[in-house]
């Protein structure tokens, strides 16, 4: 009875289930069965072979062409080298055991200091002027000060070696007169030196007045990658046409590439050719070798030059070919250099003055599209808009001055005369503001000043100094009717452009030399510097090494064996050197009647390497690493000298008159001030300050109370030519002491030290309070 059930359920999908069967088995017979072998040397033949420039296919790449071939492989099987196919892969741990593989060094990954340097990047332009020795202390020193401060690099090149070189150019002799002789060697110096610098390379000879924007302006168009050789043509001697070489005297532009083209040939040049003059060689030797010949344009730039007259005057020429000269040639003495520099600097200024007038008038049809219309624009246009406070505190103060008096002094006097850069400043704009006034409303009136009655004027730190005149002027008519009136304006003394002078190397890793003079006034405060100093360098193993000059007077140092005034102070250096058995604190000795600074230092400085980093400190002084990190950063060998100025605290007795003072006081106008009178810290290098020293010399014989009269701040200033920076350091905090002023110093000295004690005790607002209190209770 099932099976009956079971086979009427089976009937309808009878037929299904045969067709299915049936397709399967006639697939299986139609599949061709090929052996897949497990060849170990199978690996070995796949990949590609290189041979005679080509790629060739390998044996074992042929047989995997030919389908028919036994060793084919399908794209899913996989190859099994050496191991039984039936039994499972298990993975074997291989134990590493040092030596039994030759160890390769890790090789040493350079890495420069500079971004340009590592993506090699290089500088735009390199100028090279031929001098001779007749003319370098002339031309030569003329064209220098037109041009040096416009480019990046200008270098002198001559033949003999003259006795002394004129200050401020970088003159390189190649010790022989011979014109092409030298002009072989210059190409030679600069491919040494400069090829992996500069992309652009400019020669020209000194007794021609060369326009630096102008030909710094054509290289920023120009591409690096181009083979260009550019000045003024000339034929060859011999009339070669459709080959040219660059006239000196105007000058020629050659490219990096074009350089490196033809350094493998300059030796060949030099002995094959023969020529008239040192620019024909080098065109000779650049269109044999490269065949680049001289060009004066390239697609819609041009090189243009002008050939100036005999006994021609620079501001009679008129011409527009004239005016856009890049050279002009020649120049017969450095007056007419300095005349052609003169007016090339006058049409520049035109030009400048004609594009801002361009640009404001652009501002303002602008400015009538916006919402506010021609309100949206500031005064002057172009100029940044004022500064706008946020608090109360931020307010610009205006000081007010008259044509003799100004009613904001250094000394906080509620007045002072007018004088020195101040008075300069005030008779400028004055000036500026009649001139102005005239070109406004001439030739209808014609104004003059009679007196300035108020002025004012604010430094915004935004936009320059603004000012506020209200001037009482007499108008002239046309008709000769005059009348006073008075007319307030405004001017504005925008900031010039920012110029980012490049700095020197530095880095964070240099020793510092910490050096602490002390007298016998400085004896009770050394265990808190030691606490402090301990603290932040000792414990945390900063690059530092503290050195104590002990400063003994003569009746001091004829006691030291009884009695060392400084005894107590070698016993804590002692203990401190116990509590950190890695520190070593050396200390120095030293005898004088006038504890002078230098005097002081020329002992240490004797005692140090050259290339020994500085810190002159005081021992009322709180030091950190953030601040030794800043003497490092600031003081640049061979180029600036730091001098910070410290944080001091005013006396608590007054700046927390009936209050607690607080435990670690802040940075605020009400704790203390920034110190401006003392010179007493200094960071500098041995080195500098050693030939500043050396400068000193001629000078000390002369008059030796310079040692006594002149502290280190004024050495530098006066004898080093370095940069002296001097700036505000709050990592720089020093307690309130009364300072020991030593009257056997000079006027300068005692009297700062005066006025600093005067300064410290607090700020003006402070000592009004204490005395109204004073007063108030002898009143009663």
């Amino acid at each position: 009875m099932h099976c009956l059930t079971l086979l009427s359920l089976l009937r309808p999908v009878g037929p299904v289930i045969v067709g299915i069967s049936l397709g399967f088995t006639l697939s299986l017979l139609s599949v061709t069965w090929v052996e897949d072998p497990c060849d170990p040397e199978g690996l070995g033949h796949a990949g590609l072979v290189t041979g005679g420039g080509g790629l060739e296919l390998g044996d074992g790449d042929a047989r995997a062409l030919d389908g028919n071939a036994k060793g084919a492989r399908r794209p899913s099987s996989i190859s099994i080298s050496s191991m039984d196919t039936e039994e499972d892969f298990e993975p074997r741990i291989v134990p590493y055991k040092p030596g039994t593989q030759p160890q390769s060094q890790a090789k040493k990954v350079f890495r420069a200091k500079y971004i340009s340097t590592e993506l090699g990047i290089r500088e735009r332009l390199f100028v090279g002027v031929l001098t001779s020795r007749s003319t370098v202390d002339t031309l030569g020193v003329a064209m220098n000060r037109t041009i040096s401060h416009h480019l990046d690099t200008v270098v002198f090149f001559t033949g003999m070696r003259n006795r002394k070189v004129p200050h401020g150019m970088f003159v390189v002799a190649h010790g022989d007169d011979r014109l092409i002789w030298n002009m072989f060697q210059t190409i030679k110096y600069v491919l040494e030196h400069y090829a992996g610098e500069y992309d652009w390379f400019y020669f020209i000879q000194d007794d021609a007045y060369l326009e630096a924007d102008r030909i710094k302006a054509l290289v920023g168009h120009l591409s690096v990658s181009l083979e260009l050789y550019m000045g003024r043509p000339e034929e060859f001697v011999g009339g070669e046409r459709q080959r040219r070489y660059c006239n000196g005297g105007f000058g020629y532009l050659l490219s990096r590439p074009l350089l490196l083209r033809l350094q493998p040939f300059l030796e060949t040049c030099r002995n094959d050719i023969l020529s008239s003059g040192p620019d024909e060689w080098l065109g000779r030797c650049v269109v044999d070798s490269t065949g680049v010949n001289c060009v004066d344009r390239h697609e819609d730039l041009r090189y243009l030059h002008f050939e100036l007259g005999q006994n021609s005057d620079p501001s009679k020429e008129e011409s527009e070919h004239f005016e856009n000269a890049i050279s002009v040639h020649p120049v017969s003495d450095p007056e007419q250099m300095y005349r052609l520099h003169r007016h090339f600097t006058e049409i520049e200024l035109q030009r400048t003055y004609k594009e801002i007038e361009k640009l404001q008038a652009e501002i303002r049809n602008v400015s009538e599209e916006a919402v506010d219309g021609n309100r949206s624009t500031h005064w002057p246009v172009g100029v940044n808009p004022p500064f706008e406070p946020k608090t109360r505190f931020e307010v610009l103060r205006w000081d007010y001055f008259t044509e003799e008096l100004i009613y904001t002094c250094l000394d906080e006097s509620p007045k002072c005369e007018l004088r020195g850069i101040d008075k300069m400043d005030i008779n400028d704009v004055i000036e500026t503001a009649m001139g102005e006034l005239n070109k406004k409303y001439k030739p209808v009136l014609y104004l003059k000043k009679q007196q300035l009655i108020n002025g004012y004027r604010r430094f915004d730190p935004t936009r320059g100094m603004e000012y506020t005149l209200d001037l009482q002027v007499e108008v002239v008519n046309q008709k000769g009717r005059s009348r006073s009136i008075t007319k307030r304006v405004h001017l504005v003394r925008p900031l010039s452009r920012i110029e980012i002078i490049p700095m020197p190397y530095v880095t964070e890793a240099t020793r510092v030399h910490v050096i602490l003079p002390m007298t016998v006034h400085d004896r009770e405060y050394v265990g808190q510097f030691l606490d402090v100093y301990a603290t932040q360098f000792f414990e945390t193993s900063e690059n530092a090494v503290l050195t104590f000059l002990f400063i003994y007077d003569p009746f001091e140092a004829q006691q030291v064996n009884q009695h060392d005034i400084f005894s107590e102070v070698k016993g804590k250096i002692t203990s401190c050197e116990r509590k950190y058995p890695t520190v070593k604190i050396p200390w120095i000795s030293v005898k004088t009647e006038a504890p002078s600074q230098i005097k002081i230092l020329d002992i240490i400085s004797k005692k140090h390497p050259v290339d020994t980093l500085f810190f002159i400190a005081h021992v009322n002084t709180n030091v950190n690493s953030e601040f030794l990190n800043r003497c490092r950063m600031n003081s640049i060998n061979n180029w600036q000298v730091f001098f910070p100025i410290h944080f001091q605290d005013y006396n608590p007795e007054v700046a927390y008159h009936n209050q607690e003072p607080p435990v670690s006081p802040t940075l605020s106008k009400d704790a203390g001030y920034f110190d401006r009178n003392v010179f007493d810290e200094a960071c500098f290098y041995n080195s500098d300050y050693m030939a500043a020293r050396s400068r000193m010399a001629a000078d000390v014989q002369e008059n030796e109370d310079l040692l006594e009269t002149l502290d280190v701040y004024d050495m530098f200033v006066k004898y080093s030519g370095l940069h002296v920076f001097r700036a505000v350091e709050p990592a720089l905090h020093q307690k309130y002491r009364h300072q020991t002023c030593d009257p056997r110093l000079s006027e300068d000295i005692y009297h700062r030290c005066i006025q600093s004690n005067l300064e410290r005790l607090g700020s003006r607002s402070q000592l009004a309070v204490l005395l109204f209190d004073q007063e108030q209770g002898n009143s009663t």
